[in-house]
Order: C-alpha cells, then sequence, then structure tokens
C-alpha cells in the first residue's frame, strides 16, 4: 500500500505551478459527450477522478485520445450504451454529471449511484427535481439512477439549497432542452462558470453563471470547440496554507487571485503576508500566526474544500480559533488523527474549537478523504519528526504529483510501497 512519509519542520520555499481544476474538469469532460463532433480540452489535470471518468467514458463508446498528459481529445458519436458501469462509479461523486448530459443528448441515462469520499450527505434529490421539470421521468432501481423523457422541455426551477452538482447537472440537461429554463438559487463556484462557459463554447445559449440565477435557452445541438480549464483553486489555496503552516515563502503561479480572495482574506487575517500578481499569489509566514474564526459557506465565502487545510494551520497559531462547518457533516473526521499529532482540537457537532500549540510531533496517521488528507500532508511538514500517512489514494484523487510540487519546495517527502523504502528515506533524511 502506499503512503506518504515526510520529514517535517522546513519551511516551505520557492514557486509551485497550479494545475487545471479537478472539479470544472469532471463537469466539462462530461458535457463534452454532448455534441457528435470532436472537442479538444486543455489544462486537465493528471489525477485518479479525470482517469476514472475517462475511462468510464470509453467504457460506453466515447473516443479519448490522450494529446499529452494535460490534454485529451474526445469524440462521442459512437455512443452506443447509456449504462455507465458501477465499477468506474463507484469510485468518485461526479459520475453524476453524466446523467445531465447522456439525459439532455440521448433523452435517457442510466447511471449508477455516485461514490467518492465519505464526507457526509450529499443527497442528490435536488437533480432528481430539476431532471423532473425539465419533463423526465426518473426511478431509483437497483442501484441506478434511470432518467428517460420523450423530450425534454425548458422550466423554471427553484434549488431549495445551494448545490454545485444540481446547477451543473440541470444546466447540461437544459442546454439542448426545448425553450427556455431559468435556474434560480444556483451555484456560484468557478467552476460552474466554467462549465457554463465550456457549454456555451459549443453553441450553448446560457447566460447569469457565476450569479445565482441561470437562464438557459435551448439550442437544437452542440458543436466542436478547443477549451482550457480554469487553475484549481482548491489546490493553490492548499499550497498557500502549506506555506503559512510551514513558516514558509511559496509563489503559487497559474491561478486566479479573484478566486482565491475568501482563502486570501483568512490568510491575512491570521497575520501572513499575502501579495498578488495578474495570475499568482506570494504567501509569506514570517512569523507565528494568529488565531481566527471561520465558517464554511457556499461561494463566495470560505469554501468547504479548504477547512481541513485552515484548520491543521490553525492548529499551529496563538490562542483559540472556532471553525464551523456548515456544509458537510462528517468533515472533522481527521481530527483524531490531527490530535495523534500533538493538536488540541475538541469537536462538538458541527464545530471544531483549536487551541494553537507550539509545535505538532510526527506520528502515523491515515487520509480520510481527500481534502483532509492533503491538510494531513500539511500538518506533517510543519511537524517535528517523521510522520506517515497511509491511504493516499484519496489525496490521489485530486492533487497531481504533490508530493513532486512539495519537493521542489523543499520538502522532504516521498511515496513509498514499503517498510524497506521507508527506512532508506529515514536513513537518507536522518
Amino acid at each position: 500500500m502506499e503512503q506518504y512519509i515526510i520529514r517535517g519542520g522546513i519551511p516551505l520555499a520557492g514557486e509551485v505551478e497550479i494545475s487545471g481544476a479537478k472539479n470544472a474538469a469532471l463537469g466539462i469532460l462530461a458535457a463534452a459527450i454532448m455534441t457528435d463532433d470532436t472537442v479538444l480540452i486543455d489544462n486537465l489535470p493528471d489525477v485518479r477522478d479525470i482517469n476514472v471518468l475517462l475511462e468510464a467514458m470509453e467504457s460506453i463508446g466515447v473516443h479519448v485520445d490522450r494529446v499529452t498528459r494535460h490534454a485529451v481529445m474526445m469524440n462521442s458519436k459512437d455512443i452506443g450504451d447509456v449504462s455507465v458501469d458501477y465499477e468506474y462509479i463507484k469510485k468518485i461523486r461526479a459520475s453524476y454529471y453524466l446523467i445531465g448530459a447522456l439525459l439532455g443528448k440521448y433523452k435517457k441515462a442510466e447511471v449508477p449511484l455516485p461514490g467518492g469520499c465519505n464526507i457526509g450527505s450529499r443527497p442528490i434529490d435536488l437533480h432528481i427535481k430539476g431532471f423532473k421539470a425539465l419533463g423526465a421521468k426518473v426511478t431509483i432501481r437497483n442501484g441506478f439512477i434511470i432518467a428517460t423523457a420523450e423530450h425534454l422541455h425548458g422550466s423554471h426551477i427553484y434549488l431549495d439549497t445551494v448545490s454545485v452538482g444540481a446547477t451543473i447537472n440541470i444546466m447540461m440537461a437544459a442546454s439542448l432542452a426545448e425553450g427556455y429554463t431559468i435556474i434560480e438559487n444556483c451555484a456560484r463556484e468557478p467552476h460552474v462558470v466554467d462549465v457554463a462557459n465550456f457549454l456555451n463554447s459549443m453553441g450553448a445559449n446560457i447566460r447569469g453563471a457565476g450569479t445565482d440565477v441561470i437562464r438557459i435557452r435551448g439550442v437544437e445541438s452542440l458543436h466542436r470547440t478547443e477549451y482550457s480549464i480554469i487553475p484549481d483553486q482548491i489546490e493553490a489555496g492548499t499550497f498557500m496554507f502549506a506555506a503559512a503552516a510551514t513558516k514558509g515563502d511559496v509563489m503559487v503561479k497559474n491561478v486566479i487571485p479573484k478566486h482565491l480572495e475568501a482563502t486570501t482574506a483568512k490568510l491575512l487575517e491570521i497575520d501572513c503576508e499575502v501579495e498578488e500578481f495578474d495570475n499568482a499569489v506570494r504567501v509569506v509566514a514570517s512569523k507565528r500566526l494568529s488565531s481566527t474564526n471561520v465558517k464554511t459557506l457556499p461561494y463566495p465565502g470560505y469554501p468547504t474544500d479548504m477547512q481541513p487545510q485552515i484548520s491543521v494551520t490553525l492548529a499551529l497559531a496563538r490562542g483559540t480559533s472556532i471553525v464551523t462547518e456548515s456544509i458537510f457533516e462528517n468533515r472533522f473526521k481527521y481530527m483524531d488523527e490531527l490530535t495523534r499529532m500533538g493538536a488540541d482540537v475538541r469537536v462538538e457537532g458541527n464545530t471544531a474549537i483549536i487551541s494553537g500549540v507550539d509545535t505538532l510531533t510526527g506520528a502515523r496517521v491515515s487520509a480520510p478523504d481527500l481534502r483532509a488528507g492533503a491538510a494531513l500532508v500539511i500538518a506533517g511538514l510543519a511537524a517535528e519528526g517523521i510522520t506517515t500517512i497511509d491511504d493516499i489514494m484519496y489525496i490521489q484523487r485530486g492533487y497531481e504529483s504533490f508530493d513532486e510540487k512539495l519537493r521542489s519546495l523543499g520538502a522532504e517527502i516521498e511515496k513509498v510501497n514499503s517498510e524497506k523504502e521507508a527506512m532508506k528515506f529515514r536513513l537518507r533524511t536522518g
């Protein structure tokens, strides 16, 4: 089983290049099957979730050509099956985007209920509500979501709660529906905007993405396009907090600073220095950090996917911080692992009370999910001694070359497959 082994205590310094946004790429890849023409997608992150989705799409007849590590050419004219195999889908939650894409194009879809990280309940009732409003019949049978329609028609849809997945899924299906669709109380995340921009580049007529009301005039068909995915704001934020926690100085390149405003605001609150450029941000932590309070909220609020990273950083800050998780109920599972490293944390329901300590110490811990796994890597980088992280397949779901990028910043981190390799690392790093 692969592990990360880390010798901590080294301030990160240097420059790191951010990959394409995983969450945008998953929606865009699904949307690409909505045309029979060839589509070229660039700035694709080379991570497990993306590769699994591409394999699932190949299994139903999509022609996939990996032009480079970060570019793919796709043609979907020979899709012969709208039923996706469970073996692929149990690994990733974003499989549900195939429902909206297949339903929009073929008026039918059969996709297994999704998998992914176990960070709490993420029901798909809003997706189903949207599909039904567009004229589809939706049933759940034998673990599959089955959606069919004679034809799809525009509708006025109000989302009871803000949902990124439902916004993207309904937006895709409505793009090829007859007439006019209005979606209210939409998610405003950058990757929602990116999927809308991609669909528009194929000939869709979508207005208002990035606001809480999206208006879609259905078109008859979509056409070929070439498109480059936005940078990953969560990967960028992870490296920004890694710089903060290790008292480092890191230039995070290939970012859109506007997408990072909530993260940047919190870094400034805890006494980091943040310098913004056109497509980069520099984070410097030259003194011990201060405590703060944070509550996760839909965009443009503080992102739930950045909650573990700031919590680990606050574990080393002066004073007591309160972190409130308002999106997912199981997102504090990593706190037990952090406590093993010497953190002083108390979890009460959806709130964590974090009393800062002077130092963390290395320990063997397990990554419970993608973002918590990355946060435990940050803890290991900041801790004294050796930290070993198990279950790193969660981290590999969403971070490209994570250990390589960290090594380029001076970190002593290695991916190992055996105790022998781990021992070599310990001897080499002394």
